[in-house]
């Protein structure tokens, strides 16, 4: 959940890079943190512990996490020449039924 957290933190702060306005709280905005809403009696049962079990105990310093590309260069271009041999063989399947339905009328 950690990394959940972390990645949708570090999406966030990118994407408020890329706001033409400035947010601005309303007048009488109140704040309500997780932690006041976890002392409410309206709140019990699998919310209460839902809520305590994901809320963030400190924000994170590091940066997101990197993901590795799905293929290596090589097995990249194995999986596209696949890609286009079925495509070719369906094109193909295609062709010989259009020819047998044109042969039949």
């Amino acid at each position: 959940m950690k990394n959940v957290y972390n990645y949708m933190f570090h999406l966030l702060n990118e994407y408020a890079k890329l706001l033409k306005f400035k947010p601005t709280i309303p007048r009488g905005a109140v704040e309500i943190c997780p932690e006041k809403l976890l002392t409410c009696d309206v709140i019990g049962g699998n919310k209460r512990r839902f809520m305590e079990e994901s809320m963030v105990k400190v924000p994170s310093d590091s940066n997101p996490c990197t993901i590795p590309p799905p293929f290596d260069p090589l097995a990249l271009e194995e999986f596209l020449g696949r890609k286009a041999n079925s495509i070719m063989q369906v094109e193909i399947w295609e062709d010989e039924y259009w020819q047998s339905k044109n042969k039949g009328q």
